[in-house]
Formats: C-alpha cells, structure tokens, sequence
C-alpha cells in the first residue's frame, strides 16, 4: 500500500487532475507532458475513481459536509459498493480494425481488443461501462473500483511502467495526454503497440468527447454512442434538479496533500469550476481573479475569495486532519465557510473523472453545497 511521505523542500506544485489517485504517493515530482493550458503545474498526485453510478443503480461514493456545530451534515454516501454499471445487454463486438486520432496528433490502426490497458482510472472505467472490462488485463493506480481492484497494476508510484505495461503484451493501451513519464509511452509506441492518447478532462463538456473517443479506439462506436446518450441524460436530470438559488454559493475548492505542504486553492480551468458552475455555486477563485487553474494558498487569496463553502477530496481533508486542521490552513478560519464550518468532501475518485458517474458528483456536490449551515 503506498502511503504519503513528507518532503523539505516541498514537491512542485502537483496537477490535482492529471492521475487521479496518484494522492496517495506525493513523493518525487512527475515528469508529465502537460497541456499548455496546465503546463506550469509539473506534477500530478491524486485519486479518481468515481464511487456510484446515476440513475439506475451503481454504488453511492463517499461525501460529507461539517457544520458549525461539527457534526457530519453530508450524505452517507458509502452505503455501496464502488462499482461502475456496465451498459445493459450483451457486451459489444468491436468491429476492427479501426484507425483513429490520438490526442497528440497521431492516427493509430487498433487491430485488437482482446488485452486492453488503459493507464487512468477514468479510462477503466469508461471501457468497463462499455461492457468490455473482461478484456482490460492491467489497471493503473488510479483505477479502484471493484470490477478492477484485482488486476495488476503498471504503475509505480506517480509513473507508469513501460516494462509492466508490454510484459502484459496488449493488443490495446489507452493513455491521457497528461500520462507520463513521456519515456515510458515512447517505449511502448516503439515496441509497436497501438497507443491512443485521449485528452484529458476539465469540464463537463468533456465527458461525451471522451466517452467517443474510447469507444472509436474499441471499434464500439454504436455502444459509445449508447453510453454518451444515457451519461448525457443522467446529468441533465441531476441539473433539472438543482435549486435555482437567488444568491448561489459561493466554493472554493482546495487541493491538500498535507504531508507534502501541497496547498492549491482552484481557479479558472481546475475542472472543478465546471462542476460547481453545473452545481449552482460560484466558483470563489473564479470569482475573486485566479486566471491560473490551480495556485498556491494564501490568507490573501483565500480571504479575497471569501468561500461560503469549501470543497475538497476525502483524502485531502484527511492529510490535514479533517476540519479541525483545516480550519489551521493559512485564511481559512477567516472565510465565511471556515467560521461556519461549511466543508464538503468527496471521495477523489469522484470529482474530476468526467465520465459515466459524473451525474453522481455532480448531484453530492449540488445536495452538498445547498445545504444550509448549522445555526
């Protein structure tokens, strides 16, 4: 089990999207390929796998909200398992070979499905939900839902490992354009293995793009579509729902990795500003100037974004010692949410995955942030 471990100095201010359940080892920095909207944030530490499925009845992930009195005020939300609620029917016949784009500008000829590796936990999932997780024989880090849990993994600590992956011989290995090391994909693209990089997330406008392209790499086209619809759907109907607040809420969302001194307030861009948009809250480092997706706190910034609620990922809020030393981080105890103790966490395998489970986030973080503080 990998397991946090404090640094001096600090590690490089991380990409909370990048690898999602990359949390939980802080340690080395990550020579990542960054897009150029994020390439001044060099490394990527968290974890990110959704815990439920909307609508029809996949697992409820973990959420939770503290009010002024510190009691829990969230939902439950580990009533379930963490599974993904594959498409019903029988599981599709890729129809090969199917010659697609790659994110970095590449085509790549697919020709087989039968040992597929995707190299995040969003990808695992989008390829489980499709129906064809029996074909998936390695998972990274970030993958741990409970169809994946006891694959092997091909990732050591932030890194994937090249050697790990082609031991495996796959026929099929998906990636994101912030997967890395850039040598390891190299490796693998030059032992001849079809590789498709799909771009990585950042908002809700993302998750039918994304579901598309995993599905052109999988020759399942039709069953993409499919999952696209009811993905789609499930996330209208969670919006349809969510109160028209005359005055919307105003959250910060806080990337902690504690043991590491990591302390990023979220601005335009982080994917969070998305959710919390769809949400009906305003996002406070939108609002208060933070052109920058993700950037160090500060009493200052934090003060000037005046929070009423503030959102983070279970973990993060468990570094820092729940709400108690929260409230210790630089600025928070002076912010609106700090002095009412209004905090919401979700599991970080929720809330930046955009894909099939993203209707579940987005309803934890809506029932989160409407809820009125504790008197």
């Amino acid at each position: 089990m990998q397991t946090e471990t404090d640094h001096r100095p600090p590690p490089p201010e991380p990409d909370p999207r990048a690898t999602e359940a990359r949390a939980s080892v802080p340690a080395a920095p990550v020579r990542r390929k960054r897009p150029a909207t994020v390439a001044a944030l060099l490394a990527a530490v968290l974890a990110l796998v959704l815990g439920a499925c909307g609508g029809g009845g996949g697992g409820a992930s973990g959420t939770s909200s503290s009010g002024k009195d510190g009691s829990d005020k969230g939902s439950s939300a580990t009533a379930a398992a963490d599974r993904i609620e594959p498409l019903g029917g029988p599981a599709p016949t890729p129809v090969l070979p199917a010659t697609v784009a790659s994110a970095d500008g590449r085509k790549v000829t697919v020709r087989s499905t039968d040992r597929i590796v995707p190299l995040t936990g969003g990808l695992s999932e989008i390829v489980f939900t499709l129906g064809l997780g029996k074909d998936v024989v390695a998972r990274d880090i970030t993958a741990t839902f409970q169809q994946a849990a006891k694959l092997p993994l091909v990732t050591r600590a932030h890194d994937v490992s090249a050697e790990g992956v082609l031991s495996l011989h796959p026929g099929l290995v998906l990636a994101e354009d912030s997967t890395g090391p850039a040598e390891a994909i190299q490796q693998i693209r030059a032992a001849g293995v079809p590789l498709v990089i799909v771009k990585t997330a950042t908002s809700l406008d993302d998750v039918g793009p994304r579901i598309d392209a995993v599905a052109a790499a999988l020759g399942v086209r039709p069953a993409g579509d499919k999952l696209r619809e009811r993905t789609a759907q499930r996330i209208a109907a969670v919006r349809k729902a969510i109160p028209a607040a005359a005055d919307k809420p105003r959250v910060a969302f806080l990337y902690l990795r504690g043991t590491a001194s990591v302390y990023l307030i979220g601005g335009r861009g982080s994917g969070a500003d998305s959710l919390i948009a769809a949400a009906g809250g305003e996002d406070a480092g939108v609002a208060s100037g933070l052109d920058k997706d993700f950037t160090p706190i500060t009493s200052e910034a934090l003060v000037k974004a005046a929070p009423d609620v503030i959102l983070v990922m279970t973990k993060g809020l468990e570094s820092v010692g729940g709400v108690d030393g929260l409230e210790k981080v630089p600025g928070v105890a002076q912010t609106p949410a700090g002095l009412d103790r209004r905090v919401v966490a979700i599991d970080d395998g929720t809330l930046l995955n955009f894909g099939p489970r993203t209707d579940v986030v987005l309803r934890q973080l809506a029932d989160g942030i409407h809820r009125k503080a504790a008197q």
